[in-house]
């Protein structure tokens, strides 16, 4: 409490974040400076509190902002919802006006719950440099390189708006042709089958195996989300992912079940509703308002009942209601003691009403992946072909690609730019290629924006780093930026650190920023060596703040999701021809 009494700030050099390892701006500062002379200020407790009023008038008023907007949009008031996606939901049902039936047969439930896979994340090739005429150090000698980063505008948009399940569930005989059944008509179905993967087929989808599943990898004691080139024995998918595995070349041996139902875009209004206001926002608030309000609907359909619990509050051990009873109860899961005479006890619930529409999640989650595989399949392979056409990495929404082309710019997305969102490439680009299609869902974009990846490395999934091209003239330009506002180490780490993007899944952004470089994963990867690092945090334990310092391996080239190859960064699915010895 003294501190709230010092009549001045602190020297610059107090501001120190052990959170983030770095120091305040001199710009930050002087504006603290200025604040405090504004306003008068006598002592630090003046200094927080009119923060704290600051701030709470500032949320006051984006709330009443976030009111408004959505009021006039939606005709509800948010005020009366404890969560955005409970809010979104609601706005759903009121603007579409469907009458979405739930499931009420415990079978069809287990049957759609055993047959939800999330989105896939892999890395398939762990290392690529590229080498193109857009490069400085071009070898034209050398095969020409290309590494493209493409993300797809709102994939879970784009599958929210096309045909989904909304009523009449029921078992149907499986005598049923798939390939002939439309991917707009009105009835749609979810089968369970067995296939069979053709080793004909394995070196051609060997980077991106259809028909992903959850295994125990060789070696490994946890279940992974993985595409891999084994048989499949009873296998629930939704009918279209079904038709595109046929298609590619996967044989269907077996159908042991078949969920029919019927269906319609009744979902694509609110979805194109939404997307067009996003479009002609102008703040970040609305952008990010109106792409929540379509992503918490698909939260909405995967809510997991299964893991709500009862929660009671007690302040005496014996007795009906006391803590005792209640622990020694079979219903019992866990306790947060508070102090000597208080404690939560939290009970797994007797009866579960399934009232959430699993089936539209898995339908969504399915259909989402026929957009990543069609583009694949469909367009990549034969548009660069597949001795020009390296997957690096992929991640749900996302492709990073090698491309041995002479020019990807030219040859693949100028003539191509119907498959492409180019909208924030910049007006004079070097390859003229233009401005279109922008937020249009389903297409993909360049993440790059048309500058050049240098290089890529993947450790494993959620950890990989690239580099863009920049000049010394615009790395100049930065250090002339902050030269006066910030110390020569500070303005050091930001040049070092332009166009270099890294990530590392639980560490923290600033200490992957200031901790970790690109030469690290390279490192990792050449050397197979693991880097840890140590990062603090706030822990909350029974409402009580803490700062936790912790070690942890911050990078490894450790992935057992797919199998390394000896002397060399290329890897392959299990189930591969190649790799049936090491299984």
């Amino acid at each position: 409490m003294d501190r709230l009494k010092e009549t001045q700030l602190q020297s610059i050099d107090q501001f120190y974040s052990s959170l983030t390892d770095e120091n305040i701006s001199k710009d930050m500062y002087h504006h603290a400076q200025n604040v405090w002379q504004s306003f008068d200020i006598q002592n630090i407790l003046e200094y927080s509190l009119l923060y704290m009023k600051t701030d709470i008038m500032l949320l006051t008023c984006i709330f009443e902002n976030f009111r408004q907007k959505c009021r006039g949009t939606y005709g509800l008031d948010p005020a009366w919802y404890y969560t955005m996606p409970g809010y979104s939901w609601d706005a759903m049902l009121k603007y579409t006006g469907c009458k979405l039936e739930l499931l009420q047969d415990i079978d069809k439930i287990m049957f759609i719950q055993k047959s939800i896979r999330g989105g896939i994340s892999q890395v398939s090739n762990r290392y690529s440099e590229a080498n193109n005429k857009y490069m400085p150090s071009y070898d034209s000698s050398k095969p020409s390189k290309y590494v493209v980063y493409l993300d797809v505008n709102n994939l879970y948009g784009w599958a929210m708006s096309q045909c989904l399940p909304y009523a009449k569930f029921e078992w149907v005989d499986t005598n049923i042709d798939v390939l002939s059944i439309p991917d707009d008509g009105d009835t749609g179905y979810i089968l369970q089958v067995d296939l069979e993967y053709p080793e004909h087929l394995h070196d051609l989808h060997k980077d991106f195996p259809f028909c992903c599943e959850h295994q125990v990898p060789p070696g490994s004691n946890f279940k992974k989300l993985m595409t891999t080139l084994h048989n499949k024995t009873e296998y629930t998918l939704h009918y279209r992912n079904l038709k595109q595995a046929l298609n590619a070349g996967l044989k269907l041996t077996k159908i042991h079940k078949v969920l029919k139902f019927q269906q319609s875009a009744w979902l694509k209004p609110y979805i194109d509703l939404n997307t067009k206001l996003r479009t002609a926002a102008t703040t970040a608030f609305e952008k990010d308002l109106y792409k929540l309000a379509n992503n918490a609907i698909f939260g909405k359909t995967m809510e997991n009942i299964r893991k709500h619990r009862i929660v009671k509050l007690v302040s005496k051990w014996e007795g009906r209601y006391g803590a005792k009873n209640l622990i020694s109860s079979p219903r019992f899961h866990n306790r947060t003691i508070f102090d000597e005479n208080l404690m939560a006890i939290e009970l797994n619930k007797t009866n579960l009403t399934f009232n959430k529409p699993l089936n539209i999640g898995m339908s969504i989650l399915d259909i989402s992946k026929v957009c990543m595989y069609d583009f694949n399949y469909n367009f990549m392979l034969p548009t660069v072909g597949i001795e020009n056409l390296k997957l690096m990495y992929g991640d749900t929404d996302s492709f990073i690609y090698e491309v041995t082309c002479d020019d990807v710019y030219r040859d693949f997305i100028q003539t191509n730019l119907s498959k492409f969102d180019t909208s924030d490439y910049a007006e004079a680009n070097p390859y003229n290629i233009p401005q279109v299609n922008k937020n249009v869902l389903g297409l993909m974009k360049d993440e790059a924006n048309g500058r050049i990846i240098t290089h890529f490395v993947g450790l494993r999934s959620k950890m990989y780093s690239f580099k863009l091209q920049y000049t010394n003239e615009e790395r100049q330009t930065v250090w002339q930026k902050y030269k006066n506002t910030m110390d020569d180490a500070a303005i050091e780490k930001i040049v070092n650190n332009l166009g270099v993007t890294k990530k590392s899944k639980g560490v923290k952004y600033s200490v992957v920023k200031n901790s970790i470089t690109f030469e690290d994963y390279v490192e990792c990867l050449k050397e197979f060596t693991t880097k840890s690092v140590t990062q603090s945090t706030f822990r909350s334990y029974a409402h009580n703040m803490f700062t936790i310092t912790q070690e942890k391996i911050a990078l490894s080239p450790h992935d057992d999701k797919r199998c390394l190859q000896k002397d060399s960064y290329d890897t392959l699915p299990w189930g591969h021809y190649a790799t049936t010895m090491i299984e």
